[in-house]
């Protein structure tokens, strides 16, 4: 099965798309996929996160290390009825092969992409690799926003066939001082971006005053999607802390883990009423939970996010002005 027929075949498509535009509390996960050529292996990983979780994110060479590749895992994820989000890098393309791999995920029916930079090869575990980045983010962004909405590549080549990206971009959330402007973000919306999922911040009261700094700057109307996880122990967010970069995790959520009889079990408390701040604050349109080497907390976590998710209505998102267009527009690489 092929383009429309996949899309007509999955299970719930464009359910994220759908969900954020309607005002609904989302859902989103992330995984790593297997260092695995068999199918089930990565499989395996969403079954906890099946009907539960509105999408599921797959990485792209996460921390520079190879693994089953994002098309095809996204590919078989639909196959499998389950939605997903593609995350593609620059790290490893040039400009020819990202736009050959954004071909491939629309006739693959995959509408989801989350563009993104990507880790430099030295964090990896094959440091002399060669890295690429012909283009960064913006310019990807600008790119996939061109093939959408003028059926058209870099070049002006025409595109045959339905290509209906719903596209994101990442974040980094601080605690904006006075005077900061959200620059690289708006360029990222300016390009097309859609909707973005953040890195991980562990702290409402960053989330709310850097919620309102994008208001203030005219960034109005957002879908954005809050990185969080359900901590294991004091030393695995201080270690989050100081090697994710742009990750938040305050000194009272590592004092909590550290005083804990149950670290693991603290760790899911903390992320559930995380969550259920957010659902409170109307400019957050949703939580994106990741916990990387741990996946049966992250399906409890999921699952205990979709349950507050159920319980919370809220009305419809404003649709930000000039979604679905290309706006900004220039070729050419961009660092």
């Amino acid at each position: 099965m092929f383009g429309s027929q996949v899309r007509g075949n999955a299970a719930g498509p464009g359910r994220l798309r759908d969900r954020l535009r309607s005002g609904k509390f989302v859902v989103t996960a992330e995984i790593v996929p297997p260092v695995s050529c068999e199918a089930r292996d990565l499989i395996a990983k969403v079954e906890g996160l099946r009907g539960v979780a509105d999408a599921v994110n797959v990485t792209d060479g996460a921390g520079a290390r190879s693994h089953m590749g994002t098309l095809a895992a996204a590919a078989l994820l639909i196959r499998s009825g389950v939605e997903p989000v593609m995350q593609l890098t620059c790290r490893d393309r040039n400009r020819i092969a990202l736009q050959s791999d954004l071909l491939a995920a629309a006739a693959m029916g995959v509408e989801n992409i989350l563009l993104l930079t990507g880790d430099d090869p030295k964090a990896g575990d094959q440091p002399d690799a060669k890295p690429v980045f012909d283009v960064d983010s913006v310019t990807l962004t600008q790119i996939a926003a061109r093939m959408r909405d003028r059926h058209e590549l870099m070049s002006g080549q025409r595109i045959s066939g339905m290509v209906d990206f719903f596209i994101g971009a990442a974040d980094a959330l601080i605690d904006p001082p006075p005077g900061w402007k959200p620059v690289r973000l708006k360029a990222k919306i300016d390009a097309g971006a859609q909707f973005v999922q953040s890195q991980f911040c562990m702290d409402a009261g960053v989330v709310a005053r850097y919620a309102q700094c994008l208001k203030d700057n005219g960034i109005g109307g957002l879908h954005l999607l809050i990185g969080v996880c359900p901590l294991r122990s004091a030393r695995s967010a201080r270690w989050m802390r100081e090697k994710l970069h742009g990750s938040i995790v305050p000194d009272p959520v590592i004092a909590r883990l550290e005083g804990a009889a149950d670290p693991i079990r603290e760790g899911r408390k903390i992320c559930v009423e995380l969550v259920e701040a957010l659902s409170e604050m109307p400019d957050v349109a949703g939580v994106h939970i990741m916990a990387p080497g741990n996946d049966a907390g992250l399906a409890e976590a999921v699952a205990e996010a979709a349950r507050i998710a159920a319980r919370k209505p809220r009305q419809a998102a404003k649709a930000r002005g000039g979604e679905g267009s290309v706006s900004g527009w220039r070729p050419g690489a961009e660092r």
